[in-house]
């Protein structure tokens, strides 16, 4: 179904608020909830958060009062939303098994955004940010092993591959290597436009999630992989957010947010089995072609320009989730030896020079040892087997041992290790 989000009306601001009864709902029973449920509710968290941010630095720096004024409105009703979103996670849910969702999130979000980007440079870049998130998912799965004996398919049900990926300690870069070339906000299509700031609000709201959450386990381990990986996260909202056209006027940007969240929440509405979730991505749909109309006409009345110029005609897709299994396996298999140039491109490791800037980055941060290599180190240790051929041999061997953990996954499609998942079921958590 397509249809153009610039004739609803949706539900007008006015009838937005709620009370606390209906904005803190009930949380989903982790042991039933199905995975891509958790992965929309997971995005749709960074979404409004990625809302709510943006519209605070607009009214910071846009001089006119009364635009303010409505903004703040919307806004606040962003807020409101986040909490009802946000909240649905239950509270036994442990970390280290939310985390698992993020990931999950990252990894078929990413892959989807791929199969459906029109531009081959951004889609370059999705395919470059999903041979990272690979990675993460395998070592947070070790460690919700070790810390509670978690079988990750607990969390990713079978939907989501968990193989070693291209290994953490090579995705630190300078950030400047960082930056790419950002789209021309008068040619690139609707498509690309909400598939950047779909991916750019989803690895935001990665990112902040360890940097708030990865304090709350006590073994200094665990504490430094998730600020590692933190640190990864930060890497990639750079380079997404580059990605984007900064001529954007502030605005086109206001539109652009609202779109977005009106096509992720449709996106959401269409796919979810679960009614109660179903009803809340329906409804704040509503919400959200409310407050795109405000935008619309605010792009008309201060712009003059009409808002089919930024957004098109029709709804699109932006966060469809589905198993990417076959996809990730061919980028896993095609571009792990893959870097970026420093010059807003890709190469190979093979073709990086020796003054590459992001070496002494790597060196600097890795000069004590990587906490992702670690955690490979702690799970061999319980489970007195090799578990991955790790560090030099990993470090020069990367295709071939990356191919031999393919191959074994075909014989066991969510293992965990290179090896075997189901020596590391039989063994006991490790005891910190």
């Amino acid at each position: 179904m397509t249809f153009n989000p610039l004739k609803e009306k949706g539900i007008p601001l006015e009838k937005q608020i709620r009370s606390w009864h209906d904005i803190v709902k009930r949380p989903f029973d982790k042991h039933s909830v199905d995975c891509y449920s958790r992965t929309r509710q997971i995005l749709m968290n960074g979404i409004e958060v990625e809302a709510w941010n943006f519209k605070h630095n607009f009214s910071r720096t846009y001089p006119d009062c009364e635009v303010s004024k409505l903004v703040s409105q919307t806004r606040r009703i962003e807020d409101m939303q986040q909490t009802t979103v946000n909240w649905l996670t239950p509270a036994e849910q442990s970390v280290l098994e939310t985390t698992l969702g993020y990931e999950q999130v990252a990894v078929d979000l990413t892959a989807w955004l791929a199969q459906n980007e029109p531009d081959e440079y951004v889609k370059e870049t999705f395919n470059f940010g999903l041979l990272e998130d690979f990675d993460h998912l395998y070592r947070y799965s070790q460690w919700a092993y070790m810390m509670h004996g978690i079988d990750p398919d607990d969390i990713v049900q079978g939907m989501t591959d968990v193989v070693i990926g291209r290994p953490t300690q090579h995705h630190h870069n300078c950030s400047g290597v960082r930056l790419l070339n950002h789209y021309d906000r008068h040619t690139a299509s609707p498509q690309t436009k909400v598939n950047i700031y779909t991916v750019l609000s989803g690895e935001q709201q990665t990112h902040n999630f360890y940097a708030e959450h990865g304090m709350m386990y006590a073994n200094d381990d665990l504490r430094r992989t998730y600020g590692e990986i933190c640190d990864v996260e930060e890497e990639h909202v750079t380079m997404y957010e580059s990605l984007i056209d900064p001529n954007e006027t502030p605005l086109e940007k206001l539109l652009l947010h609202e779109f977005t969240e009106v096509c992720t929440y449709y996106n959401c509405y269409e796919d979810e089995a679960d009614e109660k979730l179903k009803q809340i991505w329906e409804e704040f749909m509503g919400f959200e072609l409310g407050h795109l109309q405000i935008a619309a006409d605010l792009i008309k009345k201060y712009e003059k320009r009409d808002p089919e110029e930024i957004i098109g005609d029709k709804i699109v897709l932006p966060c469809r989730f589905k198993p990417q299994k076959e996809y990730v396996t061919d980028v896993l298999e095609k571009e792990v030896n893959k870097r970026m140039d420093g010059n807003k491109g890709f190469t190979t490791h093979d073709k990086l020079p020796d003054d590459w800037a992001s070496y002494h980055v790597q060196d600097v941060e890795n000069g004590d040892g990587a906490p992702t290599e670690q955690t490979i180190h702690l799970i061999n240790c319980s489970l007195k087997t090799d578990i991955v051929r790790a560090d030099e041999e990993l470090r020069k061997k990367e295709p071939e041992l990356l191919k031999k953990g393919l191959q074994e996954k075909s014989q066991a499609p969510n293992t965990v290790s290179v090896e075997t998942y189901k020596q590391m079921v039989k063994a006991k958590p490790v005891e910190f």
